[in-house]
């Protein structure tokens, strides 16, 4: 019996629903139909025999499939964007810019216009992952510059400024009376800002547990959406669809960001790719 193959466009759909924060902006993102994407989620949905995406009001949501999914599939586009690089080597005037998840949003408009006004008409490619896989990815050539949190990787690279991060929580969310410890949403360990999260509040004597994790941002922000507990989320930009900042918890202070370019990258693209940065984070 044959095994269920799945088809790599559809995965990158996915994703973009993910990155983009739903099947309109993901649409976009790729010059595609609305339409054509939900047949890619229909197509995803129907090799696995589950569900991955739901729609919750105006929103998106991933199902416990679909974050499993969505972690599968960032994987799987890695090798193979890596491979087309290595094996076809057709991508000489292309810029690969990596970001974490955290305000990805904000960076990368930011990073793509520094690097083609150093270099007009360069492509410009974006891979959206963990620090510290970010930073091996541009040791190894397969992204030029990367923009990552510098606790979370061994390479501290260039301080491009600190990253304001702030609770949020589903509109109306209140924190547990006391004693009770405050129901936390965050990424799978190990995460710089999961950590950040914890240890603040610890340190104002805060009791906190962990409700819900995911091992990638789309899936904090569906769970904190069902205000089961409060995410501790970048704040710049604005606040995700169906989330709001909520006050009641310590301030955190924010949390480091470094940017690191390739040996190969053009000294002058790297730098104004770090000047953006800068410029979002003062």
């Amino acid at each position: 019996m044959s095994r269920p193959v799945l088809d790599i466009v559809a995965l990158r759909s996915l994703t973009a629903i993910a990155d983009h924060g739903g099947f309109h902006r993901a649409a976009e993102a790729l010059a595609l139909s609305q339409s054509a994407v939900s047949q890619h989620v229909r197509r995803l949905e129907k090799t696995l025999g589950r569900p991955v995406v739901e729609r919750e009001g105006r929103g998106t949501r991933f199902t416990p499939a679909g974050r499993g999914l969505l972690e599968q599939a960032r994987r799987v586009l890695a090798v193979h964007d890596e491979a087309v690089r290595t094996l076809l080597d057709i991508e000489s005037d292309t810029i690969t810019i990596g970001s974490t998840e955290h305000a990805a949003d904000q960076f990368l408009p930011r990073l793509t216009a520094a690097v083609q006004a150093v270099g007009p008409g360069c492509r410009v490619r974006y891979r959206i992952d963990r620090s510290a896989r970010l930073v091996e990815a541009v040791e190894r050539g397969t992204v030029d510059v990367a923009v990552y949190v510098t606790e979370a990787a061994a390479t501290e690279g260039t301080p491009v400024g600190g990253l304001p991060l702030t609770w949020h929580a589903r509109p109306g969310w209140r924190r547990p009376p006391a004693p009770a410890p405050v129901p936390l949403v965050a990424i799978e360990d190990p995460c710089a800002i999961r950590r950040r999260a914890i240890s603040t509040l610890a340190a104002h004597g805060v009791p906190a547990t962990v409700v819900g994790d995911a091992g990638y941002l789309a899936g904090v922000l569906d769970i904190a959406r069902t205000g089961q507990g409060v995410a501790l989320l970048a704040a710049v930009g604005p606040a995700p669809d169906g989330l709001t900042p909520c006050a009641g918890l310590p301030p955190v202070p924010p949390i480091p960001m470094s940017a690191l370019a390739s040996p190969r990258t053009d000294r002058a693209t790297a730098q104004a790719a770090f000047e953006a940065v800068r410029g979002l984070l003062a």
